[in-house]
């Protein structure tokens, strides 16, 4: 249910939020939650107080298991960062019920984690005067904070700057850390678009316009991931997408592993991990032997089946289609 937070005037009339509201992170696909170890709680204001800056402390423990996984878990080989596989993972979200939260720091957030301060992601620079840089958007991963014992307490003091009428919620979380290459098996464990789908995707865009008296017969796509600017592998995109431009899944992954933006490379929509999908289509055309090895175009013709383009040395020519010339009165789309 939604839970609504009236605006005040000072926070001496600011309401009262609920302790642990029905709050929802959105899932993070690079992190598996094995554990919940402080459910998404409010940040409390403190009552018929003035005073902007406010202070919340919580309280968690570690089971015997979670303790021994967080423990031997450790990338601790030669050249390696000594990270955390399984984390202790804090984050943060604006006290909103309706929807799947993504991760918001408060304004003017500090966390201690047993009285020790807690190193967030530098704030953005802004140019906009009078206006607090924000920090990026991401989790805390607080696991060297952590006390890995079952019999003792963890404690996280948090300050933050209040805001009228606004609430925070903090959750904290065991997790499994994973890389691009987990996701992508587990893209390729999904199973393969089927061709078929795409041919009729192609027919349709063919067909859009045949009423017209400049009618469409073919469509070019690049073979090459708009992202490496090399040719795909792993051919992919959204089902949310409308075009038929994939990009290459591994390169997608990798990008999102450093800085998660989960956006389309293509159209610039969002492409969450959840919709991503490998076209059978054109992993066909990639694997074919009628693919010759310079080509980085095909074009797509109105029955559903391609031919080769390959580019001519000269940069000042045109492209070479391998395929019957077009009638006259047609005209190509380079961009799907």
């Amino acid at each position: 249910m939604y839970s609504y937070q009236p605006k005040v005037t000072n926070l001496s009339q600011s309401p009262v939020y609920p302790i642990q509201p029905d709050v929802r992170f959105k899932r993070l696909p690079f992190f598996d939650v094995l554990g919940e170890l402080l459910k998404p709680s409010s940040l409390v204001l403190v009552p018929n107080s003035s005073q902007r800056n406010q202070e919340s402390i919580f309280v968690f423990y570690l089971t015997p298991q979670q303790a021994s996984d967080i423990a031997i878990n450790r990338d601790i080989g030669p050249g390696s960062k000594n990270e955390y596989l399984i984390q202790v993972q804090l984050r943060f979200c604006l006290l909103e019920t309706s929807c799947e939260q993504d991760d918001i720091f408060p304004p003017g957030v500090v966390v201690k984690v047993n009285n020790r301060v807690c190193p967030l992601p530098n704030p953005i620079p802004t140019n906009k005067p009078g206006v607090e840089p924000k920090r990026p958007p991401r989790p805390v991963n607080i696991s060297a904070l952590a006390k890995l014992s079952p019999s003792v307490a963890n404690h996280i003091n948090i300050s933050w700057t209040a805001e009228y009428g606004r609430g925070y919620v903090v959750a904290i979380n065991l997790v499994r850390k994973l890389t691009a290459t987990d996701l992508l098996q587990r893209l390729k464990s999904k199973g393969i678009r089927h061709a078929d789908f795409t041919t009729g995707l192609i027919k349709e865009k063919l067909s859009e316009d045949a009423d017209t008296e400049i009618a469409t017969t073919s469509l070019r796509v690049s073979l090459l991931c708009p992202l490496g600017k090399m040719r795909m592998v792993t051919p992919s995109r959204s089902t949310t997408c409308t075009h038929l431009q994939c990009f290459d899944a591994s390169l997608f992954l990798q990008m999102n592993e450093k800085k998660p933006t989960w956006t389309c490379p293509v159209c610039d929509r969002p492409a969450l991990y959840d919709n991503l999908v490998i076209d059978g289509y054109f992993q066909e055309v990639l694997s074919s032997t009628r693919l010759a090895p310079d080509s980085h175009e095909i074009q797509l013709h109105q029955d559903g089946s391609w031919s080769s383009h390959i580019a001519k040395k000269d940069p000042a020519s045109n492209p070479t289609v391998l395929s019957s010339p077009q009638k006259s009165g047609v005209r190509n789309q380079n961009t799907i």
